[in-house]
C-alpha cells in the first residue's frame, strides 16, 4: 500500500480519509517491461518536439490549446474550440469557454517557466490563482490550500469515492511532493506519473486539482526532457477516463508498476499523436498557400495564414497588430481569406450587448483539431 487510512471527523461524524506515504526515500520499483515503456515514452516526447518545424511557436500554441481543452473536458468542462480561442482574446468573457481558456493560460505559464524555475508551493499557488479566475470557488480559497476536509465523488464524504488527507497534513505532503518533482534521479516519465498521482491523492485545493495535477505533468516533461512544448497528454487521458481513474486508485493501493506502465503508454500515444497533428496542420497550411497563389507574397493575407494555428479565431484589430497593418488592411486581408474559404465570419456565440465584435474563424483548422481531440 502507498498510504494509510486515518479517522477524521466531518460534521461530528467519523469518516476514513487516505493519507499517502511521502515520496522522500520511497523506492519506486518497476518491472523491466515498464522501464522499457517509460524509455519509449521519453523517446516519443523528444521525437514529437523534434518534429516541430523551425517556425514552431504557432503550432506549439495549438498543442497547448489541445492540452488545456482536453484537461478541462476530463473535469466535464466543455466548450467548442472556436469559443475557447475567442475567449483567449477577450478576458472579460464570463463563460465556460473563458474558464477553459484559463486552463490553457496555466499550461502555457507552467511550460514557459519549466526551464528556468524550480517547482515551489508559491508556483503551484500561482497556477491555481490563474486557473480559478473564472471559477466559482470562493475568493478566500483561491491560490491557497484547502482548510476543510475535501472529497471526490458523492454529495458528502460519507458516500464519496475517495476522501483525501485532512487539511492539516497538506503542507508537509506538498513540500515532499515539490522536493520529489525537482529531483533528477528518477526517469522523467516515471517522475511525472508518480508526481501527478501523488498530487491527485493529496488533493490540496478546494477545486481544480485534476487540472493543476496535469499541468504538473507538462511541467516535469518539459523540464526533464528539455523540450519546448510537451505533447498534449490530456487528450489521450480524456479518451480513457475510466482507466485513468482506475490507475490512480491502483497507485494508492500498491499498483505502482501498473500505473506507471499505463501512463507511459499514454505519453507514447500523445507524442506520436502530436506529430501526426503537426503534419496534418502543415498540410492544411500548404493547401491554403495554394489557394492564395494569386496573391502577392508580401500581402497581409499571406502573412495572416501563418498565424492562424496560433489564433484560429481572429478579429480585424488582432490581425492589424499581429501582421503590422492598419485595421482596414486587416479587414481586407480577412476578406481575401474569406473569398478562398480559409476563414468564415462568425460571432462564435460570444457577442454581448454593447460589445459588438466581428470574429473570423479558420473553420477547417478548428474542425481538424476538434476531430483530433475527440
Amino acid at each position: 500500500m502507498s498510504g494509510t487510512e486515518v479517522t477524521v471527523y466531518w460534521r461530528n461524524r467519523p469518516i476514513r480519509a487516505w493519507v499517502p506515504r511521502p515520496l522522500a526515500g520511497r523506492t519506486l520499483d518497476l518491472s523491466s517491461s515498464t522501464i522499457r515503456r517509460t524509455e519509449q515514452a521519453a523517446g516519443a516526447v523528444r521525437r514529437a518536439s523534434e518534429h516541430l518545424p523551425p517556425r514552431w511557436k504557432p503550432l506549439a500554441r495549438l498543442l497547448l490549446r489541445a492540452e488545456g481543452i482536453a484537461s478541462s473536458r476530463i473535469e466535464e468542462l466543455r466548450a467548442p474550440l472556436a469559443e475557447v480561442a475567442a475567449a483567449e482574446l477577450d478576458a472579460e468573457l464570463d463563460t465556460t469557454a473563458a474558464w477553459i481558456a484559463d486552463n490553457l493560460a496555466v499550461v502555457a505559464q507552467a511550460i514557459s517557466s519549466a526551464h528556468s524555475e524550480s517547482l515551489s508551493v508559491e508556483l503551484l499557488h500561482s497556477w491555481h490563482t490563474r486557473l480559478m479566475r473564472h471559477g466559482a470557488l470562493p475568493e478566500e480559497m483561491v491560490g491557497v490550500f484547502r482548510s476543510v476536509q475535501g472529497w471526490v465523488g458523492g454529495t458528502t464524504p460519507t458516500t464519496a469515492a475517495f476522501v483525501p488527507p485532512p487539511p492539516e497534513l497538506i503542507p508537509a505532503l506538498v513540500d515532499d511532493l515539490v522536493a520529489f518533482s525537482n529531483q533528477t534521479d528518477t526517469d522523467p516519465v516515471t517522475q511525472s506519473a508518480v508526481a501527478h498521482a501523488q498530487f491527485e491523492t493529496i488533493h490540496p485545493y478546494g477545486d481544480g486539482n485534476g487540472r493543476i495535477g496535469r499541468v504538473l505533468v507538462s511541467w516535469i516533461l518539459a523540464r526533464r526532457l528539455a523540450v519546448s512544448v510537451p505533447p498534449p497528454v490530456s487528450v489521450f487521458i480524456a479518451q480513457e477516463r475510466g482507466p485513468y481513474l482506475s490507475g490512480l486508485y491502483r497507485f494508492r493501493t500498491g499498483g505502482l508498476d501498473e500505473w506507471v506502465g499505463w501512463f507511459a503508454d499514454i505519453v507514447v500515444r500523445s507524442g506520436d499523436g502530436s506529430a501526426s497533428l503537426v503534419d496534418r496542420v502543415q498540410g492544411l497550411l500548404v493547401e491554403w498557400e495554394q489557394r492564395l497563389s494569386d496573391v502577392r507574397a508580401d500581402a497581409a493575407a499571406r502573412r495572416l495564414v501563418a498565424i492562424l494555428p496560433e489564433h484560429p479565431v481572429v478579429s480585424a484589430s488582432l490581425v492589424a497588430g499581429a501582421v503590422g497593418v492598419s485595421e482596414r488592411a486587416g479587414r481586407d486581408a480577412l476578406e481575401a481569406l474569406r473569398e478562398r474559404e480559409i476563414v468564415v465570419p462568425s460571432d462564435v456565440g460570444l457577442r454581448r450587448a454593447g460589445r459588438p465584435r466581428n470574429w473570423w474563424v479558420a473553420r477547417e483548422l478548428v474542425d481538424l483539431v476538434t476531430t483530433w481531440t475527440q
